[in-house]
């Protein structure tokens, strides 16, 4: 199973930064995670972090380096373009989004980096924005953008791998509020327009046949299920996993994370998460079975009192070893021996642990240094997945 923890906890916006946390911070998780054994990275480089490193000269530092520290890198989160640490964030890091040939450009030059950096035969995942933050889609022009801009990357993908026989795979992650959110709203954009139009758009870009395009588009662009996001949703990440497959759309990475859940005398608990850098959308379900949506938690705070939630879930994530404080719980039963089972049957999927909000936990919630919580959460991971397996 390859598995990895994803970089975007550590702060770093350049190349240098990101390098230099990974000969320090990330060596001293290998050897708490898997002393003497070989350790993958799952980076996460700013677009000005990926223009650094697209040099010849500082990706071949990066590959002597990896070998000489048994290293190997399988996955690229390339959701955040920019600034993600140390200052307001928030709907920002959806910008530029993929109606945006910035937002093209950017993931073009993470697959050629992926593809220096994986072995000839090896397959690289990137997640991705899922398409836009949902208010900035107003039109079928926007929709049309981000299509040809996502068959562009396909093609890409493509390109690469006749050249290179190394197989990049792309991955848009649902987000609450965003364009793609739910798993029927997913479902939905890939068959009815990502399948059709993106791969007419692919075709013409190859000049293939249409079912040559749409079987590569499916190869080339499919879904990375964030299981904090599908929690907030009030879905259940194994039958996420069962809908896309049976739907024929892949699903190349799997970050596995908890989200934040109170119940409805929990909410003052909630108060110290209500902080200025991300963006903690909220979800509640009523006695009813109603969804109630918040872009941010410092708004949903002063109108959930009034309200007959039973059940509070926030875009909190949370360490999956956390064990709860108070009335504080988390989303971690979601991660049933069903999905475990899902994610420990295919060599080929990409496993990533997620908890980038680190620097903005509670002090109570971090009472062991980061790399000790990482290393706990690798525990908790691989403890469950040995039970199934």
């Amino acid at each position: 199973m390859p598995l990895t923890y994803c970089l975007n906890v550590h702060p770093g916006e350049t190349w240098s930064e990101n390098f230099e946390t990974i000969r320090t911070t990330v060596l001293a998780v290998r050897d708490l995670v898997s002393p003497g054994k070989a350790f993958g990275l799952g980076l996460r480089l700013s677009a000005v972090a990926a223009s650094e490193l697209d040099e010849p000269a500082r990706l071949a530092e990066l590959i002597g380096f990896l070998q000489s520290e048994n290293l190997y890198v399988f996955t690229i989160n390339g959701f955040p373009f920019g600034r993600f640490h140390g200052g307001r964030v928030k709907e920002e890091v959806y910008a530029p989004d993929w109606r945006w040939d910035g937002r093209r450009d950017y993931t073009n030059q993470l697959a050629d980096i992926l593809a220096a950096l994986i072995p000839e035969g090896g397959v690289g995942s990137i997640s991705t924005v899922p398409c836009s933050w949902k208010p900035w889609v107003r039109s079928d022009g926007d929709l049309d953008a981000i299509l040809d801009n996502l068959a562009a990357c396909a093609e890409r993908c493509v390109r690469i791998a006749r050249k290179t026989g190394r197989d990049i795979l792309l991955a848009l992650e649902p987000e609450p509020e965003c364009f793609l959110e739910t798993t029927p709203e997913t479902v939905q954009f890939f068959n009815e327009h990502l399948f059709v139009e993106g791969a007419h758009l692919l075709g013409q870009r190859l000049d293939c046949s249409p079912a040559s395009a749409a079987e590569l588009m499916r190869h080339h662009v499919g879904v990375c299920l964030d299981t904090c996001h599908a929690a907030i949703q009030f879905e259940d990440p194994a039958e996420c996993l069962r809908r896309y497959e049976a739907e024929g759309i892949r699903v190349p990475k799997i970050q596995v994370s908890s989200a934040l859940r109170v119940g409805p005398s929990g909410l003052e608990a909630l108060r110290p998460f209500a902080e200025h850098v991300y963006l903690h959308q909220v979800k509640a379900r009523t006695d009813s079975g109603e969804i109630l949506s918040w872009t941010d938690l410092p708004e949903a705070l002063k109108e959930l009192p009034a309200t007959a939630a039973e059940e509070i879930r926030v875009h909190f994530h949370v360490p999956l070893h956390f064990q709860g404080a108070g009335l504080l719980g988390s989303t971690d039963s979601l991660l049933t021996p069903q999905f475990l089972t899902y994610i420990s049957r295919d060599p080929l999927t990409h496993i990533e642990i997620e908890t980038y909000t680190w620097d903005v936990l509670p002090p109570a919630l971090r009472s062991m240094s980061i790399e000790e919580s990482i290393a706990a959460e690798f525990r908790w991971l691989k403890e469950r997945t040995g039970e199934v397996n």
